[in-house]
């Protein structure tokens, strides 16, 4: 019932607007502030593998071993690939634009952050997050999915009969194809 409501009620779909612009400028803030700032990832790394020792590690063994052999390793890919996803999640959030997939790439650094050790705003911002993913079309409505989404759908059906290029059969012909 609350799924239904999150996903069709106008109601939610302004309150949900005002949660998606608040996560967005939350992102875009710290993606931009991380690529105008010399951002490094080398010392949040390092500081995460150290939380993986002691009687209650606050970072699981798992994790701690792929920042430490994957992560740490590819630490300059990291330093582009964190400022750069933390301002295209809150660029796409705040103007509305792939609002599904957007908010769960937030979700995925948020995730990797509380596996790093960190809670900070990461709890805080998973939860509305999770509202606004479960909501999925609703949250977009009022942003730029609401023109991009129908665009895109058309854009990948065929004389207006709904076939897309590749049928679900695999990449053959189509009625009326030549």
């Amino acid at each position: 019932m609350f799924n239904n409501w999150l996903r069709n009620n106008k109601v939610a779909m302004w309150l949900l607007t005002v949660v998606r612009i608040y996560l967005g400028y939350t992102w875009f803030k710290g993606g931009i502030e991380k690529l105008t700032g010399g951002f490094d990832a080398g010392g949040f790394l390092t500081g995460a593998i150290a939380k993986a020792s002691g009687d209650h590690p606050a970072v699981q063994g798992w994790w701690a071993a792929f920042l430490e052999h994957g992560a740490l390793p590819g630490v300059k890919l990291f330093n582009f690939l964190i400022p750069v996803g933390e301002t295209l999640v809150g660029l796409g959030l705040i103007l509305g634009t792939f609002t599904t997939f957007a908010v769960l790439m937030g979700m995925v650094m948020n995730f990797a952050f509380l596996f790093s050790g960190t809670v900070s705003t990461n709890a805080q911002m998973l939860l509305l997050e999770m509202f606004v993913l479960v909501a999925a079309a609703n949250a977009g409505r009022i942003g730029l999915d609401r023109w991009v989404i129908p665009y895109l759908r058309n854009l990948f059906r065929r004389n207006g009969q709904g076939n897309t290029p590749f049928p679900q059969g695999g990449m053959t012909k189509t009625k009326g194809a030549a």
